[in-house]
């Protein structure tokens, strides 16, 4: 029979409320096997009878019976008859280790490449797990219009049927293909047909196979500072290099972009990454003449513009300015959509209208991420889109955004006079906020999460230039009273920090 130990050991498995969810026979089969795999039942150990181990158990003979069985099936034990059970000479080779004693883990820098450990060290992008008071990036999902999207839905699949349920082509299918061009061509003044859009799972995927399809380990891509980390990290994962340009209220300053041959200590750059419509997290809008000086640079250096529309839809003073892809006669612009913030982050479908000669090679390379977006949702979109769905979906959550940029305006201006003041975006998702008197933003940001509130640091959007401190605000996803009652919270955090610092 069993040690007391060794069946107090079994017991403790039998009821432990990780494998609860597990029949009764598989929860004493594991217990028992983990008993061989410590060395505590060693070669040749007898085990106690099925009967007299049911009793101990107080369990069923069958139960012990069925957890030996697959025992014996998997090598562990012998059975014979008239003699009874014993471990297999076969666990001479597992690999033991000592009871109690903890499995040896590799170190993470062993574990990691070098890029594997350069992303660990800058860590991924950061992804809500709930909509608190003021992440950023996140659209209003109560008010979307759940009742279409599942008569759309419906109809795809009484159309399709079984259909739906198959691979998609890794391009994207046609229907919603054809249905982004005319969209994009129609409202953002792009040069798009259905052969140029990939269709992706989002824009950070599709930065990710910028970076790794058109350039080169140790190349240089020039990147808006401040600008969105996401797209840093994405180019220095691939290995590039970011040289930060810095951005005024006209956005990018085209006159810092680098020429071939001026003295440099680095690499020439042959690429640029813009949010030329609501540069993020400034909110300005690249004027007319510095998207053509854009452009031109880009033809001379024969380089790539990645030009990320990430919410150009939500422009609250006058339309949004045309794309810099419609104005790119040279075919320097790849252009960079998406559909988690117009619509709702759960649809995780982006694209991107490549130049003809980068489709087969970007489809291709998509393939090694992902292979396709799944089709239900690609089909429904594209009714969502044809139909009209979608575009009276963003006036409305225009006329809605609008309004709740300028409560929270009000709200800070309120709550946070001589702490933080806003500067007031005409288009995007989230509000810059400064810091006016003499605050740590590190220690603001960590107050802030204390008192449940979601904010980014502003110095964190930097990567050349002294950064500006202050704090970052998402106003879009969050209604009126949810905004008053986190700038309540934010205002007692901040203020308190005040406080204790002129105590």
């Amino acid at each position: 029979m069993f040690k007391h130990a060794q069946l107090e050991s079994v017991k403790a498995s039998l009821v432990a409320a990780a494998t609860q969810a597990l029949p009764l026979h598989v929860r004493l089969q594991r217990a028992l096997r983990q008993l061989i795999l410590d060395g505590t039942l060693a070669v040749g150990k007898p085990l106690p009878a099925t009967r007299a181990l049911a009793t101990s158990l107080g369990v069923s003979r069958d139960t012990v019976e069925s957890a030996y069985g697959q025992l014996h099936l998997e090598g562990f034990i012998e059975r014979h008859v008239g003699r009874g059970s014993f471990v297999s000479p076969r666990a001479e080779h597992l690999p033991h280790r000592p009871a109690g004693a903890r499995t040896q883990r590799v170190t993470r820098a062993q574990a990691l490449s070098r890029r594997g450990a350069a992303i660990v060290q800058r860590g991924g992008v950061l992804i809500p797990a709930a909509v608190r008071p003021f992440a950023q990036g996140l659209p209003e999902t109560r008010t979307f219009p759940l009742a279409i999207w599942e008569r759309l839905q419906r109809q795809v699949l009484k159309e399709h049927g079984s259909g739906a349920l198959t691979s998609a082509p890794a391009q994207g299918l046609a229907v919603l293909r054809q249905a982004i061009a005319d969209y994009v061509s129609l409202e953002r003044g792009a040069h798009a047909s259905a052969d140029q859009v990939l269709v992706l799972t989002s824009s950070q995927q599709a930065l990710t196979l910028c970076a790794t399809v058109l350039f080169d380990a140790g190349d240089a891509i020039c990147v808006e500072d401040p600008g969105y980390y996401g797209a840093r990290k994405a180019f220095e994962a691939a290995g590039l290099t970011c040289m930060p340009l810095p951005v005024d209220a006209e956005g990018l300053r085209v006159d810092h972009l680098p020429e071939a041959g001026a003295d440099s200590n680095g690499p020439q750059p042959r690429g640029l990454y813009l949010t030329p419509s609501h540069q993020f997290p400034t909110g300005a809008t690249l004027t007319l003449d510095r998207r053509l000086a854009v452009i031109a640079w880009a033809h001379r250096h024969r380089g790539w513009i990645l030009e990320d529309d990430y919410d150009s839809e939500f422009h609250y003073a006058g339309r949004p300015t045309a794309c810099v892809q419609g104005l790119d006669l040279h075919g320097r612009t790849i252009y960079i959509g998406t559909f988690t913030k117009s619509l709702f982050p759960g649809l995780r479908i982006g694209y991107m209208v490549l130049p003809p000669e980068l489709v087969a090679p970007m489809t291709a390379a998509r393939t090694l991420l992902d292979g396709h977006s799944a089709p239900i949702p690609q089909l429904t979109l594209a009714r969502f889109l044809q139909d009209g769905h979608f575009g009276a979906h963003v006036r409305a959550m225009r006329l809605l955004y609008a309004q709740r940029r300028d409560i929270l305006a009000h709200l800070i201006r309120t709550h946070l006079s001589g702490i933080l003041e806003p500067r007031i975006p005409t288009g995007g998702m989230q509000m810059p906020c400064l810091f006016v008197c003499d605050m740590d933003e590190a220690e603001a940001v960590r107050a802030a999460r204390r008192a449940g509130v979601d904010v980014l640091g502003l110095s964190t959007l930097h990567a050349g230039q002294t950064p500006a401190q202050g704090l970052l605000l998402g106003f879009a996803a969050h209604a009126p009273h949810e905004m008053a009652a986190g700038i309540e919270a934010l205002a007692s955090a901040l203020h308190e920090r005040v406080r204790r610092r002129l105590a």
